[in-house]
């Protein structure tokens, strides 16, 4: 089987209505989300090789030195399947995006380091 990493990303512009919504309203979608994430997990479990968890900020290093930066992604989860469409196929209808206000989920192979 091969190895995936699965990126959760969401927009700025998705976070600022998620804070928006009425507190109530927010904590019962939490609560709902969460619950179907886990039954995600659960029902995924045989191709889940590291569930991941949620990214905090961001911070770029490169030959200028170190500096905060954002990005889109929110979170990760490392998967096995036999291929990308099995892997993709695995995240169909995630509460990342159904429940919470994640725009999508990317998928790449874990490729193998080259030999020396």
């Amino acid at each position: 089987m091969k190895k995936f990493v699965a990126i959760y990303l969401g927009s700025a512009e998705g976070l600022a209505e998620w804070k928006a919504t009425d507190d109530e309203k927010r904590k019962e979608r939490e609560k709902a989300g969460m619950e179907e994430w886990m039954k995600w997990a659960k029902d995924n479990e045989a191709s889940i090789v590291d569930l991941g968890s949620p990214l905090g900020k961001t911070k770029r290093i490169d030959a200028k030195g170190i500096s905060d930066t954002k990005n889109e992604i929110t979170a990760y989860t490392i998967v096995q399947a036999e291929s990308y469409e099995a892997a993709a196929e695995l995240f169909a209808n995630h509460p990342h995006f159904t429940i919470f206000p994640g725009q999508s989920v990317e998928v790449m192979e874990c490729l193998p380091l080259p030999k020396m």
